[in-house]
Formats: C-alpha cells, sequence, structure tokens
C-alpha cells in the first residue's frame, strides 16, 4: 500500500497546494477515547486520485490549510459514517467538512442496505476484502507501525475507489444533489444535536415545566463541565441524578443530600451548583418556562405509527431507498404528532427530496384520515 507521512504543517501546505485543483478528496480519521469526553484525534487520512497522505496531527504547528480543505466549497470531502469525524474536527479545529459526501447514506440511497459496514461495501463495489487487524490499535502511539499505516492507507484509499462508484451511480440516478442534501443535512442534525443536551435525558417528559427548566439548566451546566474537564458526562453527574436533582427542586445543602440518585462525591463538589441553579429557575416567570415534553404514544397511537412506518417504508423501497435511511422512527413519531396538533419543529433532513417524496405524502395520508 502506497502512502506518504506528513508530519509538518509545511509538507501538508505542499500537499495541498499540490492537489488544489482536485475536486474531490477522500477523508478518515483515527482517534483515541481514554476516559475522555472528546476524541483525541491521532491520524487523519487525505487521498487526493489514487495517492494516500497520512498526517500526523500530533506534530502540526499551524493547522490553517487543513481548516481551509475542510471549508472549501469547491472540494467534496469524502468520508464514510462521518457522525465521529464531525465530533474530532469539531472539538480539534472548530470546523467542519462542506460540502459531505457521505459514502454510507449514498450507498442507501442508491440501493444499497444502510446497514452495511465499510468493509463490506467495498467488497460489494469494488470487489476487494480489506484487512482487519488495527482496529483496535493504539493510534497515539508513536511511530506507528507499518502495518498500521498501511491499514489507514488502505480505508482511505478504498474509500476514493467507492466514492468513483457512488458518485457515477448517482449521476445515472439523477441522485447526486440527493446525496449532497444528505451531506447538508447530517451537518445541520450534528449541529443541532450539540445545542439540546436536555433530549438525551429519558423520562423528561414526565417533569412539569419549572422541573423541566431545571433540568435543562443541570444539563447545560453539565455539558459545560465535562467540556471544561474533558470528561464524560456521566463522570461529571450521571443521567439519573440530574433527573432527580430537577424532580426534587432541592432548595437548601439538606434536601439535596436526600437525592439518593446523587452520589455524595458529586454532592460535594457540586452542591452549590445545584442549590444556585435550583434558586435561579425558582425565581423565573411562568412564561419564561419551556412547554413541557410530550408524553409517550398511547396504545392507539402507537397502532397509527405502526401503519404510518409501514407506508412509508413502502415508498421509500419504492424509490430504490433503504428504509432505515429515509426516515428514522423519530420521524414518523413527530408527523404523528405534527397530525394531532402538537406543534413540531421540523428537523433538516425534511426538505429536499424527502419533503417531496416521503414527508408530503405521509402527511397528505394522515390529513385523509387513511392511517
Amino acid at each position: 500500500m502506497s502512502w506518504r507521512w506528513i508530519d509538518s504543517s509545511a509538507a501538508l501546505q505542499q500537499v495541498l497546494d499540490d492537489h488544489a485543483d482536485c475536486a474531490v478528496v477522500a477523508m478518515d480519521t483515527e482517534f483515541m477515547r481514554r476516559d475522555t469526553f472528546y476524541p483525541q484525534v491521532a491520524l487523519v487520512q487525505l487521498c487526493f486520485d489514487s495517492q494516500a497522505f497520512l498526517v500526523d496531527p500530533l506534530a502540526l504547528a499551524d493547522t490553517a490549510s487543513l481548516k481551509t480543505l475542510l471549508s472549501r466549497p469547491d472540494v467534496v470531502k469524502v468520508f464514510h459514517s462521518v457522525s465521529e469525524d464531525l465530533e474530532v474536527f469539531d472539538r480539534w479545529l472548530g470546523v467542519l467538512p462542506e460540502p459531505l459526501f457521505d459514502t454510507q447514506r449514498a450507498a442507501a440511497l442508491l440501493g444499497e442496505d444502510f446497514g452495511i459496514g465499510y468493509s463490506g461495501l467495498v467488497e460489494r463495489l469494488c470487489g476487494e476484502s480489506l484487512a482487519k487487524g488495527e482496529t483496535r490499535s493504539d493510534w497515539l502511539q508513536r511511530p506507528l507501525t507499518a502495518s498500521q499505516c498501511d491499514y489507514a492507507a488502505q480505508d482511505v484509499t478504498w474509500l476514493m475507489a467507492v466514492w468513483r462508484v457512488l458518485d457515477a451511480r448517482a449521476r445515472e440516478q439523477g441522485r447526486l444533489e440527493w446525496v449532497l442534501q444528505e451531506g447538508r443535512d447530517t451537518l445541520a442534525s450534528f449541529r443541532d444535536s450539540q445545542a439540546h443536551p436536555v433530549q438525551r435525558i429519558k423520562s423528561a417528559w414526565k417533569l412539569n415545566r419549572r422541573q423541566l427548566a431545571l433540568l435543562m439548566r443541570i444539563c447545560e451546566w453539565r455539558e459545560a463541565e465535562a467540556r471544561r474537564r474533558d470528561k464524560p458526562r456521566g463522570w461529571i453527574v450521571d443521567d439519573a441524578a440530574c433527573l432527580a436533582i430537577a424532580q426534587a427542586q432541592p432548595p437548601n445543602a439538606e434536601t439535596l443530600g436526600r437525592v439518593e440518585a446523587l452520589n455524595p462525591a458529586a454532592r460535594r463538589r457540586y452542591g452549590e451548583v445545584f442549590q444556585g441553579l435550583v434558586e435561579e429557575v425558582a425565581g423565573l416567570q411562568e412564561a419564561a418556562l419551556p412547554q413541557r415534553l410530550p408524553a409517550p404514544l398511547n396504545a392507539e397511537e402507537r397502532k397509527r405509527l405502526k401503519r404510518l412506518k409501514q407506508r412509508g417504508q413502502a415508498l421509500a423501497e419504492g424509490l430504490g431507498v433503504a428504509p432505515a435511511l429515509a426516515l428514522a422512527g423519530r420521524d414518523y413519531e413527530l408527523l404523528l404528532r405534527e397530525s394531532g396538533g402538537t406543534s413540531v419543529a421540523p428537523p433538516p433532513s425534511w426538505g429536499g427530496w424527502r419533503e417531496t417524496q416521503l414527508i408530503g405524502p405521509l402527511r397528505q395520508l394522515l390529513k385523509e384520515g387513511q392511517l
């Protein structure tokens, strides 16, 4: 496997200058999580045409050229299953790759199974069986072994080959814009998910408006604290404790001490923080409180939801799109709630081809009472 090791900002700049006219770059990252909130970037792989470059992020004094590449609107950035890579770039560089071509999602738009893994997709489209021996390697060690480098280069080189097949198929089917819209939706969903940490808390729907306001404040504080300390959220305060504090709204240290879900160490360290948040929320006017989250669907609504999913999946199959990519379970639930008069903020993914091919027709069926 041919590759070049890039371990200086000057060398990276030269590579990018040499390939400034390339309209497409395949990219991948290797990273580690060692009891941290953030992924620790360990390697960035680039492929222009058929040449792979392994960029050592630990050796870069200046990342401006890489930020420029990620932001160039005239260069398509190709990834496979990009969600974790987005987290890496967002934390490390504060920049996300645009425009984006995610081969996992593109394949599902073009007749392949959404659940197929990268190795399976390479074998399906290119007839190549990839080695998997370095999947759990220590990517932060230096120097990397020759086997690690070959593995990393192999991934990104074949990613370019997969892109060629899918790009040609998308153009042939008239769905290239669908694929690129999918990239835009992925980025919008990523940004939206970063802004609403309370959505991760189960049973939050049970809270009244003031309790929910407190839970939102606690989650926002926890998110900031986890990022500041670079520790997993659960290492700061787990979800059960966040919910229990919001339910109890403890007005003083004694009451907080009776919240069993909060461990003693967190109580000692953050007790004053929690009491401050309780006081802050207690002073909010009713008009400033959030609306309650909707309760789970009842039995009749679940039956309608099942019928709605069946119709949506049939529409997707008729388009040759993997049903699992077309609409998620959450999309169907939002459509059902919307039809019942609940105010719903449409997700970013509801635009473009989904609006005309799926959302619009399903809304019409719901409006006509056919479900």
